[in-house]
């Protein structure tokens, strides 16, 4: 079975490489967005929209564009979808129930942020109602379907916000994640679903489920485009209670090969299903092969954690989201979803509190593994289900693709899903990488070095080079590196677990020479300055890099290796990867290649 031909799209929608084409005059937004806006329509079946913007709403978006400016705006012109429990300013937000809509006057915190950095929005997307399911078949604006297979649930609850992404009308797409609407819907239909930390991106805006427990997730075509979006949208917002900053959690750090925690045999769940079980069988095989280490724990306390969120005292935060609404005028609630939010009416507050107490002994219980792994790594579900079954059972087969999503923000974790390839009958699968709270660009990172071997990830997409405004804060310095711990290669994590972010990729000033560094294991350049007439523009990134993290970075450079002033294209000046001229004696001159990725591809092997 093969993705539907109505998802294929003219544009290539990755963020890297729709700026190449706007850079290089092949696209204009006005172009583009004619395009999706038409094809949106012809893709009514789905039932992927609550409310399509109409073109006269996204032309005013447009004409705020500016310039092309990737740097001023990260995100210029790119399409976006917004799950329709999110405002967007003077467009109703509904929660998938039509009796309780309102129209806010101002943007949610996070799509403001996407706008300001200069994302257009197409429209508000379908859900199961008030963020209640992991279906996508809980809304009276029509059941979501699957993207490879329009029989099958699409996952849920920010369903139409994943299709959006998978039917190729946007590049990204924001979804909430309560209990794993914003992973669930990312394996069914082949995408990168991140949840991030609680508390990373603000929640001011969106209609709550579980307030203490909501976070605003992302869809979006790969990791390196969900890391662009994460660094647009995760922002402290002062005036959200639950917001946090994220540099203020102190997350252990890894080596370069992160130890990886799996479900053992005894508490893994499938339902029966083997091909999912097959399939992740076949991923993990791949993570050891990749030299990973991987340990099976007993899941069973994850598991018993999963259970809380609908069958205990959280239930009620449903019930308070929408007390009034429910209360008074529930005309247009879907039947399931006010079954669920209304057995909340049972429960006291000696309910809330024994809750709370299991919940403290989950988290004492689990929080000793990651003394012992890194990183954990479950399927993303344990099987798929067909509308049709979902409706004749929608609670059972619901709850059961939460088995390893429900847990999550009641731990404090950030998590990635990921696509892992297919199953035999042409649906997708995948697994979920998490870690605690402030791991999200760890993991993320970890995502694309995986993806090197699960889908031929190699070739990063990136905006064309420019000339950057390379202002950090005072709390950070930009570094320049081109070697191991480019995006993508074997010593990248020691950036990223020192919360280092990525600013811009560029080039050298036509002075340096580049050498093969002989040392091993690891594949190393080494980058010397000349006087100008035997050297050449080398590629390399710049990273924002925490001064508190600084000396702990040094400290791991082997000699002949150091940190120096590098010049960029440009002309100015950044701490960056040098060479000592006597380290690269007898080394192999790599110089004509221009980089060190470039190298990397042509190289022969030893």
């Amino acid at each position: 079975m093969k993705l539907n031909d109505k998802a294929q799209n003219q544009y290539a929608l990755n963020i890297g490489e729709l700026h190449k084409q706007y850079a290089e005059g092949k696209l204009t937004p006005q172009e583009l967005f004619a395009s999706l806006h038409q094809k949106a329509g012809e893709l009514a079946e789905y039932n992927i929209w609550i409310r399509l913007l109409s073109f006269d709403e996204i032309q005013a978006y447009l004409d705020n564009l500016g310039d092309f400016d990737p740097e001023a705006k990260p995100l210029w012109g790119v399409p976006f979808a917004i799950k329709d429990n999110i405002d967007l300013a003077n467009v109703p937000t509904t929660a998938a129930c039509p009796s309780y809509a309102f129209t806010p006057s101002e943007d949610a915190e996070v799509v403001r942020l996407l706008i300001e950095a200069g994302a257009i929005p197409l429209g508000k997307t379908n859900l199961d109602q008030f963020a209640t399911g992991l279906v996508g078949t809980r809304s009276p604006y029509g059941v979501c379907h699957n993207s490879f297979d329009f029989d099958y649930v699409s996952g849920g609850s920010s369903s139409g916000s994943a299709i959006s992404v998978a039917m190729g009308l946007c590049s990204f797409s924001l979804g909430t994640d309560t209990a794993g609407s914003g992973r669930v819907p990312a394996a069914f239909n082949n995408l990168l679903g991140l949840k991030p930390s609680k508390g990373a991106l603000s929640t001011r805006g969106v209609v709550p489920a579980v307030k203490s427990q909501d976070v605003v997730s992302i869809f979006a075509l790969d990791s390196v485009d969900a890391e662009k979006v994460f660094s647009v949208a995760a922002k402290q917002d002062a005036e959200d209670s639950f917001s946090r900053d994220m540099a203020d959690l102190t997350v252990p750090a890894w080596g370069p090969k992160p130890v990886i925690g799996i479900p053992d045999a005894q508490s893994v769940v499938f339902y029966g299903d083997m091909q999912a079980e097959a399939n992740f069988k076949q991923s993990i095989e791949s993570l050891r092969e990749m030299g990973y280490e991987v340990k099976e724990i007993d899941f069973t306390p994850w598991l018993e954690t999963a259970k809380l969120l609908y069958g205990g005292a959280w239930v009620a935060e449903r019930y308070a989201a929408i007390a009034e609404f429910i209360e008074t005028d529930p005309i247009d609630m879907d039947p399931t979803v006010e079954g669920i939010i209304r057995s909340a009416c049972g429960l006291s507050a000696a309910d809330a509190y024994r809750g709370a107490y299991q919940l403290q002994d989950a988290i004492r219980q689990t929080e000793s593994i990651w003394d012992e792994i890194d990183c954990f790594v479950t399927p993303t579900t344990p099987t798929i289900f067909k509308i049709e079954e979902v409706q004749k059972e929608p609670v059972a087969l619901n709850s059961a693709l939460g088995t390893y999503t429900n847990f999550m923000n009641l731990l404090d974790y950030s998590a990635v899903a990921m696509p892992t390839g297919f199953r035999e009958d042409g649906m997708p699968c995948g697994i979920t990488l998490f870690a605690p709270a402030g791991s999200d660009n760890k993991l993320l990172n970890l995502t694309k070095q995986w993806h090197g071997e699960f889908v031929d990830f190699a070739a990063v997409n990136r905006s064309p080079i420019q000339s950057a405004d390379m202002t950090v804060d005072d709390k950070s310095i930009p570094l320049a590196v081109v070697g191991a711990h480019l995006t993508g290669f074997p010593l990248n994590g020691q950036l990223i677990e020192r919360g280092a972010k990525l600013l811009k990729v560029t080039k050298t000033a036509p002075k340096y020479q580049f050498f093969e560094l002989s040392s091993r294991p690891i594949l190393k350049p080494g980058l010397v300055k000349t006087d100008g007439s035997a050297g050449a523009s080398i590629e390399l990134e710049v990273w924002a890099m925490p001064k508190e993290h600084l000396g702990s970075f040094l400290a791991l450079i082997p000699s002949p290796l150091g940190l120096g002033k590098v010049e960029l294209e440009d002309g100015s000046e950044v701490v960056g990867f040098i060479c000592e001229p006597s380290g690269v004696a007898g080394a192999r001159e790599i110089t004509e290649h221009g980089g060190w990725r470039n190298w990397m591809k042509v190289r022969p092997q030893e």
